[in-house]
């Protein structure tokens, strides 16, 4: 399906499929009452997508209980080509008993570091080119 631009609307599992060959995106949350992003390193699990935050990010950890939008793309350098996919959900707390169900990070864990789970409530993403 396209849009009225003529770009491409991928559905859940287009998007879920591109989300997995990425390693790096951004995690978008409100902090202080002001816009803020984050580049992170993520993991997609069973409907959900888990980030990586340092226990020294005081700023990242308020988005956790909150609703955060997580994106990502890969976009050609000369813009001819490209795709983009958009997460929104709320961030579980490591207590929540959604997390037993999900897989650990491919990363070592040196104990310093926590992973965010958003659950992958609404994904929307597009391609063009």
């Amino acid at each position: 399906m396209r849009d009225s631009f003529g770009v491409e609307v991928l559905d859940r599992g287009q998007c879920v499929a591109l989300l997995a060959t990425a390693q790096v995106g951004r995690i978008v949350f409100s902090h202080r009452g002001l816009p803020a992003v984050r580049p992170v390193r993520f993991t997609v699990g069973e409907g959900a997508v888990g980030c990586l935050a340092s226990a020294e990010d005081t700023f990242l950890a308020s988005a956790r209980g909150n609703v955060v939008a997580f994106e990502v793309d890969a976009v050609a350098p000369d813009l001819s080509s490209g795709w983009y996919v958009t997460v929104l959900g709320k961030v579980l707390e490591p207590r929540d008993g959604d997390l037993a169900t999900l897989p650990s990070p491919p990363w070592p864990l040196t104990g310093t570091e926590s992973v965010l789970w958003i659950p992958m409530e609404l994904v929307s993403g597009r391609r063009f080119g």
